[in-house]
């Protein structure tokens, strides 16, 4: 069983506050007969898919988003990106040897209020690979809003299996890559973390903010 359950912003729902988290205490659910689990791959982007820059206080970190794959999850992304939501929010929650997750909280941890959480669309055919970009959620697997993390190693248990069993075998959807910037990933990860504010666990102790999030012509 894995230590972190990823459901609200946290693992399977730790807080009730966290808005989401990748799922890791428990494995995906088997793989019902009706819908058979889809081959998840890393595939090449397209020349033409967006990209974002995120500077962050420890360096910086381009995206490359996979909009024909996630469409309604890139337009989302790209919608908070250019309405600024993202700028002076932390890296909140980071997990070395699982992922780093951001988007959602203030330097002082307070809650940013975000729009409407989308549909799911991990059944995408990608797969949760050590810098790939994906959305957090709750344990409704359709309430991915504004918080996203970036893998820190392969994660495929948190892959789409199918819907029949709903919260955990739905998976966390794939929507992008980093491209340029994992060492700031890895920077990232390797900060000691603790408590503090309404989360238990994992905040790090030196504050990872994301100054700008900006799209990159």
């Amino acid at each position: 069983m894995f230590k972190h359950l990823l459901c609200t912003f946290t693992l399977l729902a730790p807080l009730t506050f966290a808005m989401a988290a990748p799922p890791v205490t428990t494995k995906p659910a088997a793989k019902p007969a009706e819908h058979p689990k889809p081959v998840a791959t890393e595939v090449a982007a397209p020349a033409n898919n967006p990209k974002v820059l995120l500077h962050t206080s420890q360096g910086d970190i381009t995206v490359e988003l996979y909009a024909d794959k996630s469409p309604k999850t890139v337009d989302n992304f790209l919608q908070y990106v250019r309405d600024g939501f993202y700028d002076g929010t932390l890296f909140h929650r980071v997990i070395p040897t699982f992922m780093v997750q951001g988007g959602g909280w203030t330097k002082d941890l307070q809650r940013k209020r975000a729009r409407a959480p989308i549909h799911n669309e991990a059944n995408n055919g990608l797969s949760n690979l050590r810098g790939t970009l994906a959305m957090a959620r709750t344990g409704d697997p359709h309430s991915a809003a504004a918080e996203f993390f970036i893998n820190a190693v392969d994660n495929k248990r948190l892959d789409y299996v199918g819907d029949a069993n709903g919260v955990v075998s739905w998976g966390y959807c794939v929507f992008g890559k980093v491209v340029d910037g994992m060492d700031t990933v890895d920077k990232i990860k390797a900060i000691e973390t603790g408590p503090q504010g309404p989360f238990q666990s994992d905040v790090p102790k030196t504050p990872v903010m994301i100054e700008k999030a900006s799209v990159v012509q």
